[in-house]
């Protein structure tokens, strides 16, 4: 493929999926800074990638899978250096005070304290994919999505309610 028509297919696929690539940052980025340097990793490994990927599955399935192992190990770095501040400023969440505001920061808040794995399935599942293309994307059986799934949800549901 002529470089030219592979950068605009690619800024064409960055395009259509940015909003996934702005889920899965929201769920592992400590700030606005940190939001913006894992979103600009993603990229780049999705770049790097691109010319294996050559349209094999879904594109999303793709772009979940590189954007989840990048904010791990984007993580891992992260939780070396230490120090966490809040995104609600980012969103616009600190300003804003109503039920629903509240509720999602509360699951957010929750979310948080899941493990890297357990947030990931959570993400995908939050994101309405399918048991199916979650064990895809992270390489478990589709069983074992549907059981791990099963105990997140129970134990979101138990730190809510204590």
């Amino acid at each position: 493929m002529e470089q030219d028509a592979k950068e605009k297919q690619f800024i064409a696929l960055i395009d259509e999926y940015k909003r996934v690539i702005y889920k899965i940052c929201y769920m592992y980025a400590t700030d606005g800074d940190n939001f913006e340097d894992l979103y600009q990793e993603i990229v780049i490994n999705l770049w790097r990638g691109f010319d294996g990927y050559e349209g094999r599955g879904k594109p999303s399935s793709w772009i979940y899978r590189v954007g989840l192992n990048t904010c791990i190990s984007f993580y891992r770095q992260e939780q070396r250096r230490g120090e966490h501040t809040s995104l609600d400023a980012l969103y616009g969440l600190e300003a804003e005070d109503n039920e629903t505001t509240r509720k999602l920061r509360e699951m957010y808040r929750l979310i948080a304290g899941l493990s890297k794995f357990e947030r990931a399935l959570i993400l995908l599942w939050l994101d309405e994919n399918s048991y199916e293309d979650i064990a895809d994307i992270v390489g478990i059986p589709r069983n074992t999505v549907a059981s791990r799934l099963k105990r997140i949800k129970d134990k979101l549901t138990k730190q809510a309610n204590s």
